[in-house]
């Protein structure tokens, strides 16, 4: 069991790695278009959360046969509270917090979204691990 998870966690932050990678993109893509940074952080992690339910199901918690019609709407739910309202939070908190720290606004905005995706994706893992591709108990 302790491998199995260990496995688990290794593939979980490899497709959070990938997804990191298409977040941080598209949102400095789109502020360097103009764009605000909460539409942006939307836009940015709508692209993530895709490739990330695809990616989770098959790879990291390898549910070729769950039910898709009970994961999907609660791949749904958890994800997006942790992308646009605990995401959000943290990066208007840490911001505010580092106003004045005369650091420029894009490093601050980086250093905001790091903190940000760390809180998602480690409250994504615990709960996509624990309730949306947690196998039936008639597939055990």
């Amino acid at each position: 069991m302790a491998i199995k998870n260990s496995s688990q966690k290794i593939r979980f932050i490899t497709i959070g790695g990938i997804n990191t990678a298409i977040d941080f993109s598209v949102l400095f893509l789109l502020k360097s278009l103009g764009l605000p940074v909460v539409p942006g952080n939307i836009i940015s992690t709508s692209f993530a959360f895709c490739f990330s339910f695809v990616a989770n199901k098959k790879y990291t918690f390898k549910t070729h046969d769950g039910n898709i019609k009970r994961e999907l709407p609660l791949f749904i739910i958890i994800t997006l509270f942790g992308l646009w309202v605990l995401q959000t939070l943290v990066i208007q908190v840490v911001s505010f917090l580092l106003l004045h720290s005369g650091l420029p606004e894009s490093l601050i905005l980086f250093i905001a979204k790091i903190f940000a995706t760390i809180t998602s994706l480690t409250w994504n893992y615990i709960w996509y691990s624990r309730v949306v591709f947690k196998p039936d108990q008639g597939d055990k």
